[in-house]
């Protein structure tokens, strides 16, 4: 069993290589949600996640005998940081198995911690089931993500980095994959205060604990499927379940295309960037079932390469209408494009791409096909535009739009 020692002993081992990262109040998401909200930026850690925490702690438990095995870990970029950087910090060989998908800045950034990087199988799970087979087959010393007393127990101190700053808190919202970090932060809120309400938050592609505490027990999902690459696990930790089930008061599921736009909150609000996986906890917050209250929001983690980053902004921008797509036909004459872009203009529309084909029809009062691609500032703005275009007796059909 999990004892209060043990999160204390823990809190002192991680003050080595982790930050105490303060808590940040959200004027932006009170006033969206009616509650008061703090942002818990694990984002901000050395190792851009809240990760290094765990593998660090682990690894102290360890005897020498153990880490001079050398070690290996399973993992879909943030444990796999923790571990390498947690081994270098000790001196010890770090081999890392991450799947095939995971993001380059991933691989990189556990490379350049000195960890040697092996890439197998799609999900986590098939790398974990290599991963141990070579533990087996070399002697490795295996670092559980998640699946491990010692490192939920180092995942926990945050909740007693978040209890001590605000000792008034009532909920705490917490990121679920595997369900290492939520184990913790459950089993030692409780044990600070019994009425903090913990909620999980696991994203709807990849909903395994929500499975498996409706089936009472640990159950392994056919497949998991969402843009939250650090939570894309089939199977909670069975060892660590039942501190889960006990701790746990709710688990909120998030769409991805939640996630997006709560990418676009957070940068343009907060200035922060934040990984998929730990936008949960912040799209979870319109789905809270309370007001006036306390609520933490765990951001588990920072590590988003470019190319998703420059993608998920694209599709947010087009989710909240702030980029849209129309094409309408014109009359083969001199004037009507500048016409259409004279109407955008008057409603504070900025063109971003133009398309002008003038060979879709033979009929020359409807001849040419323009498509345009328009800035706005939202939806209103947008079904302003198209109104406008409307009076002025163009069609403007609405396209799908990819910049």
């Amino acid at each position: 069993m999990l004892t209060l020692n043990d999160f204390e002993k823990a809190t002192e081992v991680v003050k080595k290589v982790a930050i105490e990262t303060p808590l940040t109040y959200s004027d932006y998401f009170s006033d969206t949600t009616g509650n008061k909200v703090y942002l818990k930026p694990e984002n901000m850690q050395k190792t851009g996640a809240y990760k290094i925490r765990g593998a660090y702690y682990k690894i102290s438990t360890l005897t020498d005998e153990e880490r001079s095995k050398g070690l290996i870990a399973a993992s879909a970029g943030n444990h796999a940081q923790g571990v390498a950087y947690a081994a270098k910090a000790y001196g010890c060989k770090a081999v890392i198995v991450m799947p095939a998908t995971t993001p380059l800045m991933k691989v990189n950034r556990t490379k350049s911690y000195g960890a040697e990087v092996i890439l197998k199988g799609d999900v986590y799970d098939e790398s974990a089931a290599y991963a141990m087979k070579l533990a087996e087959e070399k002697g490795y010393t295996f670092i559980p993500p998640f699946d491990d007393p010692d490192v939920a127990t180092g995942q926990g101190t945050i909740a007693m980095e978040i209890v001590k700053e605000l000792p008034l808190v009532d909920y705490i919202l917490v990121p679920v994959g595997g369900g290492g970090l939520a184990t913790g932060v459950s089993t030692l809120a409780k044990m600070l205060n019994p009425k903090i309400k913990v909620i999980g938050v696991e994203p709807a592609g990849a909903a395994c604990l929500k499975a498996s505490f409706e089936a009472g027990k640990p159950v392994t999902l056919p497949n998991v499927n969402t843009i939250a690459d650090g939570t894309a696990v089939k199977t909670p930790g069975s060892v660590i379940f039942p501190y889960l089930q006990k701790n746990i008061d709710d688990i909120i599921t998030v769409e991805d295309e939640e996630l997006i736009v709560a990418y676009l909150d957070m940068v343009e609000n907060h200035k922060m960037v934040v990984e998929n996986s730990g936008l949960l906890t912040v799209a979870a917050l319109k789905h809270l079932k309370a007001k006036g209250k306390k609520v933490v929001s765990i951001l588990s983690g920072g590590n988003m390469d470019i190319i998703t980053m420059s993608s998920v902004i694209q599709h947010g921008l087009i989710a909240r209408d702030r980029i849209f797509t129309i094409s309408v036909l014109l009359p083969d004459k001199p004037g009507e494009l500048v016409r259409v872009a004279s109407l955008i203009a008057e409603e504070q529309g900025n063109v971003v791409r133009l398309d002008h084909n003038q060979f879709v029809s033979i009929n020359r009062s409807a001849a040419v096909e323009l498509t345009i691609t328009i800035e706005a500032f939202g939806t209103e703005h947008k079904t302003k535009i198209i109104n406008s275009l409307k009076k002025a007796g163009y069609d403007p059909r609405t396209e799908n739009v990819m910049m």
